[in-house]
């Protein structure tokens, strides 16, 4: 699952892309401490959200708030599942559109006005709640963790919507803070190692010249640390443990470690089989190891699965086809691979990034099939999408001279 600066030095866009990416899945709005058990109308709303029913878990939640008003965590349950399906709507929680720069050059979530507001609301809300709370008993660690929930997804939004980077930046300490105060209170409270993990791994990947820069250095981190934080929240079985294994699988990817990855994901896929992206994930896992045949057997069952069942809710088949293009073009199969690129340049608008990649696919393997003319069709339409993107900067490359594979 998750997940990212207007700086355009590549030495600084990278590292803080990967700190971003941390926030893209923050910690569970999971009311959470050893003792807290969740009720029924909680559970029934998390176990919508982890199968991308997000429509039902809203209803579920705003059911608790109406029963608990003053509740933090119930705000902060409202406001994820508000957030995120938003971000799944335009895409924006596949882990391939933040590989290499995409991220950062991609455009912002088209939001409408009253959800924003919606979002900020409820923010403010629990903020609110949880410094009165703290104010009251500064040794109230349930509200301390809430609110350093609350910071995280604050953080996510305004990286992911916004592009406040910056202000972004600022949440995300904020939650860390919050989190390490936790830790330091009660060493056994697993969920608040999530975030904290999750950070200590980006900012000790960061350079001294980016801390700097970011206005980090006073923050420490240590690589090997976050993974084992992310690892022991991961498996004790708390209200944050799916959310550390989906910033754990992040990790272990940009580390190369291919089959604990796919370990990992494969826990997930067992305790939320209808969820749609961490089976899509698996492939991607597979592809970046270049597994390309076992990656592309992988997308077509899901594509099977998804048009003759209703085995996951709310499926995005068209980004599984563009998925299965690149597998396939990986092991040069170009002409199976090219109708895959075609169906996924189909998407609809909320695909709209989806789409253009594929109509700059279409265009290079008609190129590489001697299909010249179809393929400055192509080419054409991918930047009629829009111009300003890397994508239609490629199409006019190659709209001067064939695209040859080599380049």
């Amino acid at each position: 699952m998750t997940p990212y600066p207007p700086i355009r030095s590549l030495a600084f866009r990278l590292p803080l892309y990967l700190f971003i990416f941390a926030l893209l899945r923050p910690v569970s709005a999971f009311a959470s401490d050893q003792i807290r058990v969740l009720d029924a109308t909680s559970r029934s709303g998390f176990q919508h959200f982890y199968s991308l029913e997000y429509d039902q878990a809203v209803a579920d939640f705003q059911k608790g708030i109406r029963e608990h008003p003053d509740d933090p965590n119930r705000l902060n349950y409202l406001m994820e599942t508000i957030l995120f399906r938003e971000l799944y709507k335009y895409n924006a929680l596949d882990t391939r559109m933040y590989t290499h720069q995409r991220f950062i050059a991609a455009q912002l979530v088209p939001m409408e006005p009253a959800v924003k507001k919606q979002i900020k609301d409820l923010a403010d809300k629990a903020i609110g709640i949880c410094d009165q709370r703290l104010k009251a008993n500064p040794n109230d660690i349930q509200a301390l963790y809430s609110r350093g929930v609350t910071e995280g997804l604050r953080g996510t939004y305004l990286a992911i919507v916004e592009h406040a980077w910056f202000a972004a930046l600022r949440n995300a300490l904020a939650a860390r803070h919050d989190h390490e105060a936790v830790l330091k209170a009660q060493p056994d409270f697993a969920d608040a190692k999530t975030i904290v993990g999750a950070h200590n791994y980006v900012v000790g990947s960061l350079s001294t010249p980016v801390k700097i820069m970011a206005g980090i250095t006073g923050i420490h981190g240590d690589r090997k640390k976050g993974l084992e934080y992310l690892m022991e929240a991961g498996k004790a079985g708390g209200e944050s443990n799916a959310d550390a294994r989906v910033t754990l699988g992040v990790f272990l990817r940009r580390e190369e470690r291919w089959q604990e990855g796919l370990d990992n994901l494969r826990t997930l896929i067992h305790d939320y089989p209808h969820n749609f992206l961490f089976a899509l994930e698996e492939g991607h896992l597979l592809q970046d190891a270049g597994r390309h045949a076992e990656a592309a057997a992988v997308y077509q069952k899901l594509i099977t699965t998804c048009r003759t069942t209703k085995w996951y809710p709310n499926a995005r088949v068209l980004t599984v086809q563009f998925a299965l293009g690149d597998a396939l073009r990986s092991q040069n199969k170009y002409a199976e691979a090219l109708p895959a690129y075609q169906e996924a340049a189909s998407a609809d608008n909320n695909d709209r990034q989806i789409r253009q990649r594929a109509l700059l696919a279409v265009g290079e393997l008609e190129d590489l099939l001697s299909k010249r003319d179809q393929a400055l069709t192509s080419y054409n339409a991918a930047i009629a999408l829009d111009s300003s993107t890397e994508e239609a900067a490629t199409a006019r490359k190659w709209l001067k001279k064939p695209f040859n594979g080599q380049e």
